[in-house]
């Protein structure tokens, strides 16, 4: 029983070094157009969701959706309308070509493209690639965080927390920082690029208060789960995705070593998201 057990294990770790494989191509190929694209004349449009997306959104979105998904396999992504035939499928890819519009706009390298596996609603392998600064991190469940191509691996001091650089800047997190259970409150553009820093160990943990969108945290997600990490809800449920409605309440994500405060910081957030949630 042992040894099936264990043949079992090997061939699903050899199948998720295969998708690990894609992704990584995938992501390269990225790279590729991002370095031949003349940033200065990206323009900006809403999206078919409204929201406000560039052309580089488009560009990236067609690649990936070329080159990653395979038949029976299903598709989300931010700018690709959603037909909802992937609620069919076990494994789903959940996309976001440019996580930090507004970082890639005004110049600040904290903008990402996200690439996630979901099999039967756990996020177990992703992708996320900084493409200004080259950083590029991938992984899966079974095999752990396996790439990690980072040329900023500057590790924030203490209990660092990493968290919307607008939420910051609105002042939501003032009264943690003031508190002693975070010794340094980091703002941040991309919620992707947060959660990938998180993974390889750069610091501790990253929250929101806000919802999210599959596509946001599915990549990052299955890496700080890759790294030993966990995620959750500010209210300690689950992270389930491909749902009907692929939109996801606040969550904290933290290291697989973290400080002996994090639960303290845990019990700081969830009484704020609690206060701000009475308001």
């Amino acid at each position: 029983m042992n040894q099936e057990r264990s043949s079992s294990a090997t061939t699903l770790s050899e199948a998720r070094r295969k998708d690990l494989r894609r992704i990584d191509r995938a992501l390269r190929s990225v790279l590729l157009l991002v370095r031949s694209t003349d940033m200065s004349q990206i323009k900006v449009h809403k999206n078919h969701r409204r929201d406000m997306a560039s052309g580089l959104d488009t560009c990236i979105n067609s690649l990936i959706r070329r080159t990653l998904p395979r038949a029976h396999e299903g598709w989300l992504s931010e700018e690709s309308r959603d037909d909802l035939t992937r609620l069919d499928c076990r494994r789903v890819w959940v996309v976001d070509p440019v996580d930090g519009t507004r970082e890639l706009l005004n110049g600040i390298a904290e903008w990402c493209v996200s690439i996630g596996l979901v099999e039967d609603t756990e996020a177990v392998a992703g992708g996320v690639l900084n493409p200004l600064t080259g950083e590029t991190y991938i992984g899966s469940v079974e095999t752990g965080l396996e790439t990690i191509r980072s040329n900023n691996t500057a590790i924030e001091p203490g209990l660092a927390l990493l968290v919307s650089r607008r939420e910051y800047g609105e002042g939501t997190w003032r009264s943690v920082e003031m508190s002693t259970v975070c010794s340094r409150i980091v703002p941040m553009g991309s919620i992707a690029y947060r959660l990938a820093r998180v993974a390889a160990g750069h610091a501790a943990a990253t929250c929101t208060f806000e919802p999210r969108n599959e596509w946001d945290i599915a990549g990052g997600v299955a890496l700080v789960r890759a790294a030993g990490g966990r995620v959750q809800t500010v209210s300690g449920d689950p992270i389930r995705f491909n749902n009907r409605v692929p939109r996801l309440d606040s969550f904290f994500a933290s290291a697989s070593h973290c400080p002996p405060a994090l639960p303290r910081l845990l019990d700081a957030t969830r009484s704020l998201h609690c206060r701000r949630s009475r308001d």
